[in-house]
């Protein structure tokens, strides 16, 4: 699939973005510019009179439609550079420009779980666009990738009033608590089936994240060198569900082929989700003042029971002589963490989600085998807005590959287009349906990528649910 494929597919860490710290308002400071070019008015700057808020882009068509889309980027990791984002790639923002669409976004004013700061440096952008003589937007959506999707999903939430409609892509959706607390369960089987007894690694509380994230390493390769050890991280990865489809260049592993999927979980665990859990933790619990995940209470083997990967583990523990019974008792017996209750309400603000969508459309996209935010947390997205009697406003759609975010910008825009459809009619029908996105994307010729693959999908069971309806 080449190296354009392997930029979409593999280029994980840049999926998630950053965040700032003080209230601003929706005022530039002095640079701001508005320069047209090829029929495009782009506007840059930062928000706030001394130039120290977050940075913005707006770009404009000249025929503008009235609708903008509000993009929220991801997680940027401390210390990376930190530009204002309109659009996840230039593909989709060529084609949305032309099409008379008008983006915006802001680069939050600090990188790291910027939640707190990314909501209203995104409300003061929309703000920000109004006073530019564009016009006021008929229609304004929200739309975002990874960290942008919880973001997508918090700003409709906490400002129902300024949005028409919502696109949370790749989404963090089953919100703060539940996605870090089902981050610790693997990190808990990982360092008491794993670590050396005298092991300094920190599961919270992360006092030193350089050292902690060599001794994760150090220990996740020692595990990956044996039958035994394999099984055991097989286990670590179950507890959350973790997908066992690593590359998109390479086909799925069969339902039956455990080797090759705990191989993969082996790739997501190391290469990608443990830099979060072991090393990005300690700026989460900076930000928090202290630990917001716990594991009193959890029973691990039920855990494993309902578990998209329970007959994996099953099978290489046999394979490798061990005993499931003897690690789950091992769990059980170990000393639990708790979490810090101010840390827990800093992340529940944060944000976890009520499961009412203001009266607003609301359509998720994910792959099947994301291992970095799983398809699991649709699952948990769904529930809350069931319980809030809002799921007649919900669809989930999901594409069948491998990677976080690695939408063709095709799939991108054939959904965009299906929520405006449901803006326009007032009805879903079949707007959501594998066949209609696949054919609307197919549509799209050269912004094919790969070939579009939408599918009929039910997303695994978020194993550690945490919401505002129920806690």
């Amino acid at each position: 699939m080449g190296g354009l494929s392997r930029k979409l597919f593999v280029a994980f860490a840049g999926a998630f973005v950053c965040v700032g710290l003080v209230p601003i308002q929706a005022v530039a400071a002095d640079d701001h510019v508005c320069t047209t070019s090829a029929g495009v008015t782009t506007c840059t700057g930062h928000l706030g009179l001394d130039g120290k808020g977050a940075a913005y882009l707006i770009q404009v068509p000249a025929g503008w439609n009235g609708t903008l889309l509000l993009y929220s980027h991801g997680y940027v990791t401390p210390g990376s550079a930190n530009p204002a984002r309109d659009v996840g790639d230039a593909a989709t923002g060529g084609f949305l420009l032309s099409h008379g669409y008008a983006l915006a976004g802001s680069s939050y004013r600090t990188t790291g779980w910027a939640l707190e700061q990314a909501i209203p440096d995104q409300i003061d952008t929309l703000n920000f666009f109004n006073t530019l003589g564009f016009g006021t937007p008929t229609r304004t959506i929200a739309w975002g990738h990874s960290l942008g999707g919880i973001i997508t999903g918090a700003l409709l939430q906490t400002n129902p009033d300024r949005f028409d409609a919502a696109l949370p892509m790749c989404g963090v959706m089953a919100g703060g608590v539940g996605v870090w607390n089902e981050g610790l369960d693997a990190e808990f089987v990982i360092k008491t089936l794993l670590a050396p007894p005298d092991t300094k690694l920190q599961l919270v509380r992360i006092t030193n994240p350089g050292l902690n994230f060599f001794l994760s390493n150090q220990i996740l390769d020692a595990a990956q060198s044996t039958p035994q050890g394999r099984a055991r991280l097989a286990l670590a990865a179950a507890v959350g569900d973790l997908p066992g489809w690593f590359n998109a260049a390479l086909p799925e592993p069969g339902p039956r082929e455990f080797v090759a999927q705990q191989a993969n979980q082996f790739q997501w665990i190391k290469q990608v989700d443990g830099p979060f859990l072991f090393f990005l933790r300690a700026e989460l619990e900076a930000r928090a003042g202290g630990n917001p995940s716990w594991n009193t209470g959890v029973n691990y083997a039920k855990q494993l029971g309902r578990s998209i990967d329970n007959a994996e583990v099953q099978t290489l523990y046999a394979d490798a002589g061990l005993n499931l019974d003897d690690d789950l008792a091992a769990l059980a017996a170990a000393p639990r963490i708790s979490a810090d209750p101010s840390a827990v309400s800093y992340l529940t603000d944060h944000i976890v989600f009520n499961g009412n969508l203001g009266g607003k459309p609301v359509l998720t996209i994910h792959t099947t085998g994301d291992g970095l935010v799983l398809n699991s947390d649709e699952q948990a997205y769904r529930s809350v807005a069931q319980d809030a009697k809002d799921s007649q406003l919900l669809r989930q759609a999901f594409v069948h590959r491998a990677g976080h975010c690695t939408f063709t910008p095709a799939e991108t825009i054939a959904a965009l287009q299906a929520l405006v459809t449901r803006l326009n009619t007032g009805k879903w029908t079949s707007l959501t349906d594998p066949a209609t996105l696949n054919a609307a994307a197919g549509a799209l010729g050269p912004l094919n990528f790969a070939p579009p693959s939408y599918l009929e999908f039910e997303p695994a069971p978020f194993l550690r649910p945490f919401d505002l309806g129920t806690h």
